[in-house]
């Protein structure tokens, strides 16, 4: 890595338990157990008050797991193929699909994903864990799927504002994972102040974010952790879509 051109500078904004953003520029290289060929980075832990862990990454051509992720009793896990030219092989559970940019697979507790990119060309991903907050006998199960083939739905009543659900709206599972797109004057309807905390991923475009009482420029690569109750809402900015990626934690009552 070169000299800087000039003062060290950063985006990046860290309030442990309110909200967290990691511009690219800002982020190195982990070293983790459990994988071969693969640059990944820790993009949030309960170290700054989320209650998961997230990674943004790169598997390089041969890359793999070398144990599942992830190896722990009550985690469930996900993956997202963000870009790239490559496709991994991705087996969860004894089910086992080739993904392209775009795929993406869930893990239910105690199964964990095997992967490894049999391809010529590196693709990057986001990694994601959780602990699995049980509900009677109820039990979530293994998903595959391809967000080119998930239809948008026009998000609460406005034309210019798309959502997707990744993962089954179903009180078996604790969490589900979105996209949420904002066309050109597309905005939030309202901020939104909840117990739930996201973690956001920018995959396109640029918008001023609300994060607790700050407005903050957001760009594509961006990573947002929205802790509980933080006040949030955003607005597009940009020419083009601003469009993200987020995590959701749904389907059970608050613990006392």
């Amino acid at each position: 890595m070169p000299y800087p051109k000039g003062f060290l500078e950063t985006r990046a904004v860290i309030k442990p338990g309110v909200y967290t953003l990691i511009p690219p520029e800002g982020r190195v290289i982990n070293s983790i157990p459990g994988f071969s060929g693969c640059r990944l980075t820790i993009i949030a832990s309960p170290k700054h008050g989320a209650s998961f862990v997230q990674y943004v990454g790169t598997v390089e051509p041969g890359g793999k797991t070398t144990v599942p992720f992830v190896d722990a009793p009550g985690v469930e896990s996900f993956l997202y193929v963000m870009d790239g030219d490559g496709e991994l092989r991705v087996s969860v559970a004894g089910q086992s699909e080739t993904l392209k940019s775009g795929g993406y697979a869930f893990a239910p507790p105690d199964q964990g994903i095997v992967f490894e990119n049999t391809s010529s060309a590196p693709v990057r991903v986001l990694l994601y864990k959780q602990r699995f907050v049980p509900l009677g006998d109820l039990k979530p199960w293994v998903v595959f799927g391809d967000i080119n083939k998930i239809a948008e739905n026009i998000y609460d009543g406005m034309e210019n504002v798309f959502l997707r659900d990744l993962l089954p709206n179903d009180p078996a599972f604790d969490m589900n994972m979105h996209t949420l797109k904002f066309l050109p004057d597309g905005c939030h309807p309202f901020v939104e102040t909840h117990v739930q905390e996201h973690g956001a991923y920018v995959l396109g475009g640029q918008g001023m974010y609300l994060l607790g009482e700050d407005w903050l420029q957001i760009k594509k690569e961006d990573f947002i952790w929205f802790g509980p109750f933080t006040q949030q809402g955003t607005y597009t900015t940009g020419r083009e879509p601003f469009w993200y990626i987020y995590s959701k934690d749904m389907n059970r009552d608050a613990q006392i």
